[in-house]
């Protein structure tokens, strides 16, 4: 049997679609029904799948429209007018219009405006959340705040986009996964089909100055993103939290073990794979 693939490895739809038809029930066992064409459980996983990648797309697009229209005013976009996701404007009730979410909105558009480099860019903040829908999110990875070197942030945990150097701890992920199950190394360190697939990959932190890690740390962020991890925990059930390191792993208060499965293990930064990271399966 062949290796697994990571994509396998999130339960992925098939790659080729095929009709299964269902025998037609004569008139005395169905009066109504005749010859159906049914979809397998993998043919429909598969159209949920697209669905979800072209809702992402739609969504990035909102954003870029916004920031776009904006601009040509001589505005800014506020991080409220940036979270789109319908499904999550509905569980987060409002959160970011409270005062401290303000306040976080004004200190990112100052540092914007004033002329250093935040990453990711606007359009991709709450790429995390755009992109993986309340209702769909089956396992959370929990990252610290954005990659700060110039092209690597794209808004999701430990995610940068194809043609950008797969950093370490991604490069131990997926060797990880290997190592656990098989699954093949891609040639990319691109997530966002995990996205779409229900991994919510959500940093503690949602922005970053340029080469400056943490810089923007404890401006707000992550009072927001504990609210996002406390509303999954109470609202859902059976979601799988991975916390890798320490940062990851103080989380575990917002979450309520009882309702969920919650993963711990050492960080899988070169620096701290080896003490924990490689064979914690």
């Amino acid at each position: 049997m062949g290796s697994k693939t990571l994509m396998d490895f999130w339960k992925p739809p098939s790659k080729r679609l095929k009709q299964t038809l269902t025998p037609s029930l004569s008139k005395s066992d169905d009066p109504t029904t005749t010859t159906t064409t049914s979809l397998s459980v993998h043919q429909k996983s598969r159209i949920q799948h697209n669905k979800l990648l072209a809702k992402s797309k739609r969504n990035l697009n909102i954003c870029l429209q916004k920031i776009s229209d904006s601009k040509s005013k001589g505005g800014f976009v506020t991080l409220e007018e940036l979270m789109v996701e319908e499904t999550w404007l509905e569980a987060l009730n409002g959160e970011l219009e409270k005062p401290y979410a303000i306040t976080l909105s004004k200190f990112v558009e100052t540092e914007i405006s004033s002329g250093n480099y935040v990453y990711p860019p606007s359009h991709l903040i709450f790429n995390a959340l755009n992109s993986t829908p309340f209702d769909t999110v089956k396992a959370v990875i929990l990252g610290q705040d954005p990659y700060h070197g110039p092209g690597q942030a794209m808004g999701l945990s430990f995610s940068v986009p194809e043609g950008v150097k797969v950093p370490s701890s991604l490069v131990n992920i997926f060797k990880e996964l290997k190592e656990d199950l098989g699954c093949s190394i891609p040639p990319h360190g691109n997530l966002q089909k995990w996205a779409a697939q229900g991994v919510l990959l959500l940093n503690a932190v949602l922005t970053v100055r340029k080469h400056q890690a943490n810089s923007h740390a404890k401006k707000g962020w992550e009072q927001f993103t504990d609210f996002v991890i406390k509303t999954i925990s109470q609202k859902k059930e059976g979601i799988v939290f991975l916390l890798w390191g320490n940062s990851a792993r103080e989380k575990s208060r917002l979450i309520d073990a009882t309702k969920h499965h919650i993963l711990e293990a050492a960080h899988p930064s070169g620096l701290s794979a080896h003490r924990g990271f490689f064979g914690c399966r």
